[in-house]
């Protein structure tokens, strides 16, 4: 069945394709820049297409042109750049998703896998616990997009059918991660370390945020995509965080198990991307993603660690 990854060169998206090349697809991969060496060793297993969601006849001609049947919609603008340009986050963000459900009608693609983000939570939330009845009142731009992507996929589904299905992570770990956000720590203090360079936490060393390794999302998108029809009720699902919840520290201690003299340190910042405002220590109940359709993350943060460095190590083209 032909599938097309929007965003499938990124960070999650690019994963999201090689699991879908070990399982023998050869995927339409839609991008909007030239970067693509994340995919640089598999390149000849799947058709690379440049296109920008936001047009309209880009994302027509791509679902036509290649008899898509499958959409993982990946493709989307992250938070910090989304409150620096909300006009640009608005074309790529909801109208992108819109135009992908209407080629989605138009051309009889079969289901719609989507990417939200625990951010369309925002920040006000009562109680110790997210789950699939907290109140979605994101104050970010980006959390307000996804929101609106969310309600049109539940729309397309009553109105015409549609098999749109979709998850919210948390924050994902993994290397190669460029684009500034607020919890963006987790992963550079593990990149920085095996580099050598020193790094600065900006947050305290208590701080605690649901964080989940970018191969469980990747694994989690495409489980998703394929549990049977009849028992997806709840359509887009919270993925839970490493549990126990770790702390900025425990993450400092696993990562100078490999590097002793890794200068890392603390200074917290309330008033940036970093502040800790926006670092809210909630656990997500991720319940009916493990009741419907089997969903269990696989890394702990020891094997998150372990496994980060060892891609680093074995494959530094994709992450220079």
């Amino acid at each position: 069945m032909n599938i097309l990854v929007t965003g499938g060169t990124g960070f999650i998206g690019a994963e999201v394709v090689r699991q879908l090349v070990a399982k023998g697809h050869k995927p339409v991969v839609s991008r909007s820049s030239e970067a693509k060496k994340r995919l640089y060793d598999i390149e000849d297993k799947v058709t690379l297409v440049r296109g920008n969601l936001g047009n309209f006849s880009h994302v027509l001609n791509v679902v036509k042109n290649y008899d898509i049947k499958i959409i993982y919609h990946l493709g989307s603008m992250l938070s910090v750049p989304s409150e620096e340009d909300p006009w640009a986050s608005f074309d790529v963000n909801a109208r992108g998703t819109f135009h992908i459900l209407e080629a989605a009608r138009l051309f009889g693609v079969k289901q719609v896998i989507f990417t939200s983000s625990r951010g369309t939570y925002g920040i006000d939330i009562k109680g110790d616990t997210i789950d699939e009845y907290s109140p979605q009142l994101p104050t970010g731009f980006y959390g307000i997009t996804k929101v609106f992507a969310e309600l049109m996929g539940r729309y397309y589904g009553r109105r015409f059918g549609l098999d749109f299905r979709g998850v919210r992570p948390p924050s994902v770990i993994g290397p190669g991660v460029r684009t500034p956000g607020a919890v963006q720590w987790t992963s550079w203090a593990i990149e920085e370390a095996y580099k050598g360079n020193p790094f600065t936490i900006w947050v305290s060393p208590e701080t605690t945020y649901p964080s989940l390794y970018y191969k469980d999302v990747a694994a989690g998108i495409v489980q998703l995509a394929e549990a049977p029809k009849e028992n997806i009720k709840t359509v887009v699902y919270n993925l839970g965080g490493i549990k126990p919840l770790f702390s900025a520290q425990e993450l400092v201690d696993e990562v100078k198990k490999y590097f002793p003299d890794a200068k890392l340190d603390f200074k917290p910042d309330t008033s940036g991307i970093g502040g800790d405002r926006l670092l809210i220590p909630v656990n997500i109940d991720d319940s009916p993603a493990h009741d419907e359709w089997g969903w269990q993350p696989r890394y702990s943060l020891r094997e998150l660690v372990r496994d980060f460095i060892q891609e680093l190590k074995s494959h530094p083209e994709r992450y220079d």
